[in-house]
């Protein structure tokens, strides 16, 4: 041990044993430690973006460049004079630069990132140093050297890298006592942001990985400890069986995916027939899915409950001033374009210095010829040292023309071997020289002098140079939240003994019991019993609820739309109440009650409505004396829909014998508003985005894409849409649409008018499906015109033409071809929609006929009952397109032109 050590934690004990101190050994040694991991291996330094071992090896395959591959194993073994750790980390550093395939040009099997394959032997792969690293990676001349490990080398403090390297290829390490995650970016947009930065512009930098994918980046905290970003592999729709994953979501490989999703298979997650792995260049998962199972829910349930959804977690640390700091990326990347140009000033200073100089001995050189000089060695009657003196002597009676003093080192240049250079010496040579140094000599200062400009015009060159390729693989949207209980497939059936009491997903062996409907292990189950009693619990093989079950169903909390319609007795022989009310609220496991809470209460009638039904019912009364009225028709639509927990209304107090139905209940609740949110090509209940209008029963929606095709879907949230949408709006098979495309097939522009149907998720073409063909315009509104103009031929200009696209061509087909619009050559084309007349009118909303709120008179109480708009009682102004008055109920969504938009539909 050490003599200083030893003195610093040995104890002696007085029978002469030598103790020592673990606990200031262990503080001392494991600082130093932990510092040569933090500096030394597994955190990069801002200034280069490079940990010590990838700058070894890049600077060990500089010095063996001679544009030509050299064998991996080589590399390894010209890099472990710089590097101390063995030849396997060495490998494995060197396979992970050159899979980033930025700086290294590789040869042979690299791996395959997708897979998760990895790389040959080193002897069996080779490699070489990019055109782009050359470029921007190495330069002697502004390189910082230091001594290698052991003395016998000289290694770079870190290279001259000129581009946020960094950021481009990403960093991944874990030190002791911290760690580093630094996500990779767009080389294109690393540069366009460096620019930004340089011209005082902000900038926004979003990660961009080789695998491709999708990215929501909210939370992304530009790269800081505690952002998080989730990314989504790409799923396709191949057929409505058949699914395919395309992209994978970055540090997960093909065959984490598909060992994810035979979990989430075995577990009852999903429900899947088939999966196959066909990646080889590019990702290729392809899904088989049962025909039964949606396609659409199963995507979401693949994001919700495999890895096909990853979320990943930045934290920017970085080694700076020789210490670890955790900064933003965009602070990375502003390092970085200030020591781009900090190494391109001093880039230019050092070849500014090497032109000063060479202008220096080339004027020497003119002088020394031009003016012979060089006649004073001809004396050879004194010594050498004497003739380099006057030679010095004689130069100097020329220094007024030189910017900088002559000193012996200048001389000695100049007298080797006179007498050839006498032969050769051309005066306008030197002078063309000459001008040709001052001539970069001034450029350069134009550099420095402008050294921005010349940092943002570098960055261009790398740009146009290096860019293509580079183009962004990964997609940045917003994502939505995927709920697990909304998408995990039906992978239960739910029984109950209503007699027993008992109900769960292992019910079916036990006598008496009976299905009630399939469900998933994650749902929550309520229960409703004989005595008013109800709860709400979670599924699970066998669970006691009690006795005389009268209702038991998968429950939805966010259901607002569910009334349950209930005749209650209060006690025995008490008053008979009845409720319309909704669960929008509940703790689980908690027992509730729908009566007031008497002893012996019994329910009477009990209806589960999923859009608000009221039916009507007949009370049949026991007979007794004086009671005249055996029956009471019961309609409950005339009772408001209130709390849960409310009393409700009497009904009678005599005794009941006996409820039966009347009627059937119809939906008390208006249409269910739908809207489609554009930023995540998805439907909602939530307010978000376009609303789409009203939808009841079977309605369907018409999406209309921009390359011409279109395809009807049902409104089922987990639909997914792609992003090609040119409109989407509700299907009504009535409406009659004019379209103009043009025909590539017979280059001519074609018109045809249809009625959109119903597909079922098919897509169908409603243009030509010639290659080249492509959808012009499309209009709704009836009494549209065409523009056409035309092309002049020789000296005649035909004149433009207008089509009545109603007159034009008879309402036929979706898949017919239509009419040609014309056979001349066409110049331009527009597609004219008529004006919509509109009329204010008046909304009377307090039931007040005559006057509405704006105190204008309202003589045929056209807008009664309108209430949709009101924000107070006060009387509201919209516009209405010209049609008969109708009076809707109140709370009713109104679509004013009745086709399911907000206003005029203009394509």
């Amino acid at each position: 041990m050490d003599e200083n050590i030893t003195n610093k934690f040995e104890k002696v004990i007085s029978d002469g044993t030598k103790k020592y101190k673990l606990s200031g050994m262990f503080r001392e040694w494991f600082l130093d430690y932990s510092s040569y991991v933090i500096l030394e291996r597994a955190v990069p330094n801002v200034i280069d973006g490079l940990k010590p071992v990838q700058r070894r090896i890049l600077h060990a395959m500089k010095l063996n460049d001679d544009g030509r591959y050299n064998k991996v194993a080589t590399l390894v073994g010209a890099t472990m004079p710089f590097h101390p750790h063995g030849d396997a980390s060495i490998k494995d550093a060197l396979v992970g630069l050159g899979q980033k395939e930025l700086l290294i040009d590789c040869q042979g099997n690299w791996g395959n990132i997708l897979t998760g394959d990895r790389a040959a032997a080193g002897r069996y792969i080779e490699a070489r140093l990019t055109e782009f690293a050359k470029e921007v990676v190495f330069n002697n001349k502004t390189t910082e050297w230091v001594s290698s490990y052991d003395g016998r080398n000289q290694e770079p403090v870190y290279l001259p890298v000129k581009f946020p390297l960094l950021l481009a290829q990403g960093s991944v390490g874990v030190a002791v006592g911290l760690s580093t995650n630094i996500l990779p970016h767009n080389f294109n947009e690393l540069i366009d942001a460096s620019i930004s930065y340089l011209e005082g512009k902000p900038f926004i930098l979003y990660p961009d990985f080789p695998t491709g994918g999708q990215i929501d980046v909210d939370n992304y905290n530009d790269g800081r400890r505690g952002g998080r970003i989730r990314c989504r592999a790409v799923i396709d729709k191949l057929d409505k069986n058949t699914l395919v994953i395309r992209e994978i979501p970055f540090t997960r490989t093909t065959s984490d995916i598909i060992d994810s999703v035979l979990r989430a298979n075995d577990k009852g997650k999903i429900k899947i027939k088939k999966i196959d792995d066909n990646t080889s260049e590019n990702a290729e998962i392809i899904i088989q899915l049962n025909n039964d199972t949606s396609p659409d829910k199963t995507i979401d349930a693949l994001y919700a409950t495999t890895d096909c959804e990853v979320s990943l977690s930045p934290n920017a640390c970085i080694i700076h001033d020789n210490k670890p700091e955790f900064i933003g990326i965009s602070d990375v990347l502003k390092i970085s374009a200030e020591t781009t140009r900090s190494l391109l000033k001093k880039d230019l200073e050092i070849k500014l210095s090497e032109l000063e100089q060479d202008w220096h001995y080339t004027s020497l050189e003119k002088i020394f010829f031009e003016n012979k000089v060089y006649q004073v060695l001809e004396n050879n009657a004194r010594t050498w040292e004497k003739q380099l003196s006057d030679v010095k002597t004689k130069m100097n009676t020329y220094k007024d023309i030189l910017r900088r003093k002559i000193d012996d080192e200048d001389i000695n240049k100049l007298v080797e071997k006179p007498v050839r250079k006498i032969s050769k010496f051309d005066i306008k040579v030197v002078d063309a020289k000459i001008k040709k140094i001052e001539n970069s000599e001034k450029e350069i200062k134009e550099y420095l002098a402008n050294i921005t400009k010349y940092t943002i015009n570098y960055y261009k060159h790398l740009k146009e140079k290096y860019g293509k390729g580079h183009e962004r693989k990964t997609e940045v949207r917003s994502f939505l939240n995927i709920e697990v209980t909304k998408v995990v497939a039906s992978n239960a059936k739910l029984y109950a003994n209503i007699t027993e009491g008992f109900i769960g997903m292992s019910q079916k062996k036990i006598d008496g019991s009976e299905f009630i409907e399939d469900c998933s292990d994650i749902d929550e189950i309520i229960v409703f019993l004989k005595d008013g009693k109800y709860k709400i619990i979670q599924i699970s093989d066998k669970t006691f609820v009690g006795k005389n079950i009268i209702h038991v169903a998968v429950f939805h909390k966010d259901d607002t739309r569910t009334v349950y319609n209930v005749i209650y007795r209060d006690g025995r022989g008490g008053t008979v109440y009845a409720k319309r009310f909704q669960i929008t609220s509940y703790t689980r496991d908690k027992e509730y009650d729908l009566t007031k809470g008497t002893e012996t209460s019994s329910i009477l009638w009990f209806t589960f409505n999923p859009n608000g039904e009221a039916e009507t019912i007949k009370v049949m009364l026991r007979p007794r004396a004086k009671l005249k009225k055996l029956i009471i028709n019961y309609d409950f639509a005339n009772l408001a829909i209130k709390n849960k927990g409310a009393q409700g209304n009497i009904v009678t107090k005599n005794s009941v014998q006996k409820i039966v139905l009347k009627s059937a209940g119809i939906p008390t609740i208006h249409g269910k508003p739908i809207w489609f949110d554009w930023d995540v090509n998805r439907l909602n209940e939530d307010n978000r985005g376009e609303l789409l209008g009203e939808f009841k029963g079977d309605e369907h929606l018409l999406v209309i894409c921009k390359n011409g095709t279109f395809y009807t879907t049902n409104l089922d949230l987990s639909n997914r849409y792609p992003g090609d949408i040119f409109k989407i709006k509700k299907l009504d098979v009535e409406k009659v649409f004019s379209v103009v495309y043009w025909d590539n097939a017979s280059k001519y522009f074609y018109i045809k008018r249809f009625n959109f149907v119903e597909s079922d998720n098919t897509v169908q073409s409603i243009i030509s499906e010639s290659s080249g063909s492509y959808l012009h315009s499309i209009s709704q509104i009836p009494g549209s015109t065409l523009k056409i103009s035309f092309k002049k031929e020789g000296k005649k200009q035909r004149e433009d033409e207008i089509i009545d696209l109603d007159d034009f061509i008879a309402v036929k087909g979706c898949k017919a071809k239509g009419k040609r619009a014309t056979y001349y050559p066409v110049k331009g084309i527009e597609l004219i929609q008529p004006e919509i007349k509109e009329e204010k009118i008046a909304i009377d909303l307090d039931g007040n006929s005559g006057i509405d709120g704006y105190g204008n008179t309202d003589d045929n109480n056209d807008a009664d009952s309108l209430d949709i708009f009101k924000e107070d009682n006060k009387g509201v102004v919209i516009k209405k397109k010209k049609a008969p008055a109708k009076t809707f109920r109140p709370g009713t969504i109104i679509d004013l032109n009745e086709d399911g938009d907000d206003g005029p539909t203009l394509f």
